[in-house]
């Protein structure tokens, strides 16, 4: 009788250990799978922010570029007596 006990205890045991081991298997993948869409969502954000940052960059280039042209041209004129629109077409 205290075999069949024992044996029934046991038994109970591991059903209860194998429930246990699958519910937690479950949450570690949806766990795996939220963090796996947390990253990918980062990562797009990320990739947003950085082609933003990149057209700034390129806008900020291009204003500096047209700067130096106007300086340059501005030099030009005074050294050779010209007018800036002058030395600009030069």
């Amino acid at each position: 009788m205290r075999k069949i006990a024992l044996f029934a205890a046991a038994s109970a045991a591991a059903l209860s250990l194998a429930a246990c081991s699958e519910a937690t298997e479950d949450a570690a993948g949806e766990t795996a799978d939220s963090a796996a869409a947390d990253t990918e969502a980062n990562m797009e954000a990320m990739e947003a922010g950085a082609e933003e940052a990149g057209a700034e960059l390129e806008a900020g280039a291009e204003d500096m570029a047209a700067e130096a042209d106007a300086a340059a041209a501005e030099v030009e004129a005074d050294v050779q007596d010209e007018t800036a629109d002058e030395a600009a077409v030069d």
